[in-house]
């Protein structure tokens, strides 16, 4: 037996047990539960069967799953029997104010024409049974799009959902242009851009493309479903490939709750006070600087100097150009009025 097929057999062992001992009016003896789940009838001898139901017992109880031992027979204390209390596992009821009805009925009209449609739908349903009431007509005029500013965008999504191979000029760092052929496996926005991850047919290895450098048009090369994406494949991790080496180490304050990218490459976390906390990381020049200029004053850059320098001449940069734009509004009211 594989170790997938093995772990799906527990999986459906344990949870058989649960509804057993959880449906159950009264205490369940040991050979009763024996008896009902085939699990347990198939077992090889009586001592097989007591190592797995003790071992099941354990885990449900490392869940956080409470089994109750009663006697059966005040006469025959050695005969106990087993249950769940329904009211020790069921979760308190939901409710949900208005905007949060809202939010939830305008994602689910945002999965509308995905694979998740389905899942999103049964959601409201069982929200709606359970006494929720959806008017989804509170979101009837905000209609839920994906921005995005490159071109590229429509046709790399459709490849991506039909499975189907294609195409495509790439410029790459050095400024050449070069024609990939890619079986696309996802999109994903990573540090404010979009990119492609799939199997680089020429090359025969996975790759991270970044959809700001698609030249042309993107082709379709191949039947649609011609090929499955790997199982195990985490577009994080084609994507961390793409960063440069690590330039030493950087040091940089980010406010409690804020600074997820950065505190998820941090190496070690110091927490300051109530409202900072100081963060170890690689630093990669250009990355680094990038992430803490998203944060705004979020974030303060402490070391090493380049990457001082770096945020502060951003930083600079941002203020100048907001600076030319409200002179610009200042002096187009004044022509206005004059």
């Amino acid at each position: 037996m594989s170790p997938a097929s093995a772990s799906a057999d527990k999986t459906e062992r344990l949870l058989n047990l649960i509804l057993a001992l959880k449906s159950a009016r009264r205490p369940v003896s040991k050979q009763k539960i024996r008896e009902s789940l085939p699990a347990y009838a198939q077992a090889s001898s009586d001592e097989a069967f007591d190592r797995m139901f003790e071992r099941d017992k354990d885990e449900l109880r490392e869940m956080g799953i409470p089994i109750s031992t009663t006697v059966l027979d005040v006469l025959f204390d050695d005969e106990v029997g087993y249950r769940i209390d329904a009211s020790e596992t069921t979760l308190p009821a939901i409710s949900f104010e208005p905007d949060e009805v809202a939010a939830l009925a305008l994602a689910a009209r945002a999965w509308s024409t995905a694979s998740i449609s389905g899942a999103a739908s049964a959601g409201l349903r069982k929200l709606r049974l359970s006494g929720v009431e959806i008017d989804e007509s509170v979101a009837a005029g905000a209609e839920p799009r994906i921005r995005t500013k490159e071109p590229a965008f429509e046709a790399v999504h459709a490849a991506v959902s039909a499975l189907q191979p294609i195409t495509f000029g790439y410029r790459k760092n050095d400024g050449e242009l070069t024609t990939r052929h890619v079986q696309p496996w996802a999109l994903k926005n990573w540090h404010g851009r979009w990119y492609l991850t799939g199997f680089d047919v020429d090359r025969g290895d996975e790759r991270a493309f970044r959809l700001s450098r698609f030249e042309g048009a993107v082709r379709r090369k191949g039947r649609a479903g011609s090929y499955a994406v790997p199982s195990d494949h985490v577009p994080e991790v084609a994507l961390e490939a793409q960063l440069p080496e690590p330039e030493g180490t950087a040091v940089v304050r980010v406010r409690h709750g804020r600074g997820h990218t950065l505190r998820r490459h941090a190496q070690r976390t110091t927490e300051l006070d109530e409202r900072w906390a100081e963060i170890e990381l690689p630093y990669r020049r250009g990355t680094t600087e990038r992430d803490v200029v998203a944060l705004g004053t979020h974030a303060v850059a402490v070391s090493p100097p380049e990457l001082v320098d770096g945020v502060r001449a951003a930083l600079l940069a941002v203020a100048r150009a907001h600076a030319g734009a409200a002179a610009h509004d200042t002096s187009t009211r004044s022509e206005a009025r004059a």
